[in-house]
């Protein structure tokens, strides 16, 4: 039988509901660590349903790469400073903050996009379509293909992650909600870079994070 300072223990290290706390200690019999692993599975059942939930802790990571070249500082937010003080929370922000500092996104996501800039790449490509003598029915088809193209370059949720080339920022996102069953999100982030020549110093920095994530 779980006790109420149990249930009060488990709720203060989980973030989950009361009842949840009291359903899961009854079920492994008062084991607290047990509990919090139950919990965990079943949140991964419950991961899409996070949505509407508030992720209001969290950690402000900063990421300086060797001779103070770069800097990134971002925003990771989850439910819980329970979650936001594992060394799997902040793992993921350290990386997704050397992430940013290799691959320069301008923009969390499209939505912060403008309007005019979108309409201004449509149009280079549109152009661009023309000279080639594309038909006029195929060229909104293959620009919106190359606008999806544009966003995951300049969007840091669309962008590849480095830390696994196969998923996305976001899905890697949505994968760790699924495995802690608690919201996680990026809010802000800046990337800051000092001296001249600044793309090809981009080119340089990404191949020095790739090599030092192989040697981790």
């Amino acid at each position: 039988m779980a006790t109420a300072q149990d249930v009060a223990t488990l709720r203060a290290r989980t973030g989950a509901g009361m009842m949840d706390c009291k359903k899961a200690l009854e079920e492994v019999g008062g084991d607290l660590e047990k509990a919090i692993e139950l919990l965990r599975t079943k949140g991964i059942a419950k991961a899409a349903k996070r949505a509407d939930k508030v992720a209001a802790e969290g950690v402000v990571m900063s990421y300086i790469h060797a001779g103070g070249r770069v800097g990134v500082l971002l925003e990771l937010n989850c439910e819980t400073d329970f979650v936001a003080n594992t060394p799997a929370f902040q793992d993921l922000a350290r990386g997704i903050a050397m992430h940013i500092a290799a691959s320069s996104p301008r923009y969390l996501s499209r939505a912060e996009v403008t309007e005019a800039e979108i309409e201004a790449e449509k149009n280079v490509h549109r152009e661009t379509l023309k000279q080639e003598g594309k038909p006029a029915e195929m060229i909104e088809k293959i620009v919106e293909g190359k606008m999806n193209k544009f966003f995951s370059d300049i969007c840091l949720l669309e962008q590849a992650y480095i830390r696994d080339e196969d998923k996305t920022v976001e899905q890697v996102l949505s994968e760790k909600t699924a495995e802690t069953g608690e919201k996680m999100s990026l809010r802000r982030f800046a990337r800051f870079e000092l001296g001249e020549g600044i793309e090809k110093k981009e080119v340089d920095f990404a191949a020095e994070v790739e090599a030092q994530l192989a040697q981790s």
